[in-house]
């Protein structure tokens, strides 16, 4: 990791994500203020270069001035806490806002600070739990000499150089892309990157999830099949008889091969110790990215199909499809008298 000039940050919000961005800073010489609802996270995190606060207003004032304060907490309660910040700030501090925010948001948080004469920044960050060894990719935006700053802060939690090889075709020599971090604009700019980044996410996870399920039924022609007139039949069964070893696919598809990635190795790793994942029950989240991603597409008149069905897919997973199939049940049994089978 690079050696850069001691600064202090503040942190709030101790999660997975939280914590670990905490160790990577801390590690890199700079030091840190943390705060969290939880005392246990906060008691946690005590040491070598972090000093807990037990309020946000005792986090303020244990920062020099101008103060730089990450807020890394869930969407959903950002505001109210960035609402009771900004009354112990003062002029020229500022606030990062490393969760997943609404771009939109960024946008109008940064134009009402600016009025209090305090900065804001948007800081997209993508890692997961892997981070603290990897680093986090930083997708940021905001005003320009504002983010270069914090750029110490940003260059340690990022992965710098992680022995990736060079890009062939990329001739700039400028830059901080490599290094796993960049200002993308203007506020608001780090979290639509970010957002999309999501977006993309949902659609390379779905098509590895629906792969491996097509491999994993390559075996429909050796399964005794009722014989009705509600059943399509299995036109050639001969060729559906493969028992394929779908843990084992997902680890040949590491090494050397075209899809191979961070989601295979993730997805090979769960297989490994669970092949028929016991302990899922199918049901995935959508934290907001994917819709908003979507929602930008609408605008912006992009066809953007496979996110699209991604996050539908999403919410057919969470049975927001089911009174949609009870209804075409009904229409079946209605026009033609078919009989709904139970399986």
């Amino acid at each position: 990791m690079a050696t850069t000039k001691p600064t202090q940050l503040g942190m709030v919000g101790l999660g997975r994500m939280g914590a670990n961005l905490v160790h990577r800073v801390v590690r890199d010489g700079h030091h840190c203020v943390v705060y969290d609802v939880s005392t246990d996270a906060v008691d946690a995190m005590v040491g070598d270069g972090v000093v807990a606060a037990t309020s946000l207003e005792d986090l303020v004032n244990q920062l020099e001035r101008p103060r730089a304060i990450w807020l890394m907490l869930p969407a959903a309660v950002t505001q109210g806490s960035l609402d009771e910040l900004v009354r112990f700030l003062s002029p020229d501090d500022v606030v990062i806002d490393g969760g997943n925010s609404f771009y939109r948001d960024d946008i109008d948080r940064a134009k009402h600070l600016g009025t209090l004469g305090l900065h804001y920044v948007d800081c997209g960050t993508s890692g997961g739990i892997w981070g603290l060894e990897r680093g986090y990719s930083l997708m940021i935006g905001g005003e320009a000499e504002v983010v270069q700053r914090l750029d110490p802060v940003f260059k340690s939690i990022a992965p710098g150089d992680d022995g990736s090889a060079a890009t062939p075709g990329r001739t700039r020599t400028d830059g901080t892309a490599s290094e796993g971090y960049l200002h993308c604009g203007p506020s608001g700019a780090g979290h639509f990157v970010k957002m999309v980044h999501n977006g993309i996410e949902y659609g390379m996870m779905a098509s590895i999830a629906e792969g491996l399920s097509i491999i994993k039924h390559a075996n429909a022609g050796t399964h005794d099949v009722q014989v009705d007139a509600e059943t399509a039949p299995l036109r050639d069964p001969q060729y559906f008889s493969f028992d394929i070893d779908v843990s084992e696919v997902a680890e040949v598809w590491r090494h050397g091969s075209v899809v191979s990635s961070w989601l295979i190795d993730l997805t090979a790793d769960a297989l490994a110790r669970s092949p028929e994942l016991e302990s899922y029950s199918g049901r995935v989240a959508d934290s907001g990215e994917g819709r908003w991603t979507v929602e930008a597409a609408i605008e912006e008149s992009v066809p953007a199909p496979v996110i699209s069905a991604a996050l539908w897919q999403r919410y057919e997973s969470r049975t927001r499809g089911e009174f949609a199939a009870k209804v075409l049940s009904a229409m079946r049994a209605e026009f033609g008298g078919h009989v709904e089978k139970s399986s």
